[in-house]
């Protein structure tokens, strides 16, 4: 644990002020424009595909260029003459835009309920692997001298992973509380009121696959493939891009995803591995998964 508080020291002490205060007023700002104007709902009522990845492709390029630019306007040039960082900054948040706009329904069954489920447990291990071949596609060609973003465990420890874990449980036991909460959480609820105790198992394998996909696209790729260019400075456009797709969550989910972004990506930075993150996200994940069980029977 004691790392941890010294990476973020560090970072806190390395960084820039102006720009942290300007990246993260650009960030409150997003934040305020989807939840005064609802845009998240508005993109994902849209049934057309094309349009759907057109939206959000703008709100992720928005949200990962602009603070950049602002890093640019730091004074911190170097990256703004590579064609490679050009490249990668107009196809990243295009990956991101196809993930969270994908669908695909394929039938399981005669029963409408049933295909819905299935459908839903194959769809993120799905986005997955077709992530994880788009990412290896861009290692191999721009980043093939590094690990493959973040993959190795080195000599890591786990037991300061464990400890934040164990910080959140009384924060996400009060969020149980809140009735916007209960409706998101479990996820399960929104797929089947009535499953067993092995598809409810399933479904949570599944939807923890999901958080590999994140942790590896954004704490991997977007810190450690883009701190060949910018270092540290990758941080911050990260954890901007990331809480854009907390948009449709609760809004404090939101807001601490921006935080919790930046903490994941001092770790990974530090480490040069995704895998304690990934025990960090995919704890709270389940857990809130589980206070959410636990939660909406208590009412």
């Amino acid at each position: 644990m004691k790392d941890i508080i010294l990476y973020i020291k560090c970072y806190y002490k390395e960084t820039d002020r102006t720009i942290l205060l300007f990246v993260s007023l650009f960030t409150a700002f997003l934040i305020f424009c989807n939840y005064y104007f609802d845009l998240d709902s508005l993109i994902r009522k849209n049934n057309s595909f094309v349009v759907k990845l057109l939206c959000w492709y703008i709100v992720f390029a928005a949200a990962f260029s602009f603070p950049y630019l602002i890093v640019g306007l730091g004074g911190k040039k170097n990256h703004l003459k590579n064609k490679d960082f050009y490249i990668l900054l107009v196809v990243t948040p295009l990956i991101f835009s196809w993930k969270i706009s994908a669908s695909f329904e394929i039938s399981f069954s005669e029963y409408e309920t049933n295909n819905h489920f299935w459908n839903q447990v194959a769809y993120w291990p799905a986005l997955a692997v077709v992530i994880l071949i788009v990412l290896y596609i861009i290692w191999k060609l721009h980043h093939k001298e590094q690990p493959l973003y973040g993959l190795q465990t080195g000599n890591m420890a786990w037991k300061p992973y464990l400890l934040m874990l164990l910080i959140m449980v009384p924060l996400i036991t009060l969020a149980a509380t809140q009735d916007d909460f209960l409706y998101v959480y479990p996820k399960l609820n929104s797929v089947s009121s009535d499953a067993e105790w092995w598809q409810k198992l399933l479904f949570e394998l599944s939807y923890g696959s999901d958080f590999f996909t994140i942790e590896f696209f954004f704490r991997g790729f977007l810190v450690l493939g883009f701190a060949k260019w910018v270092g540290k400075d990758a941080i911050l456009p990260m954890a901007c891009f990331y809480c854009t797709i907390h948009f449709g969550k609760p809004l404090g989910e939101c807001i601490s995803s921006y935080f919790g972004g930046l903490l994941l990506g001092i770790v990974v930075y530090n480490t040069r591995s995704i895998w304690g993150g990934l025990i960090v996200h995919l704890g709270i994940a389940w857990m809130m998964e589980i206070a959410g069980y636990i939660g909406n029977n208590m009412n």
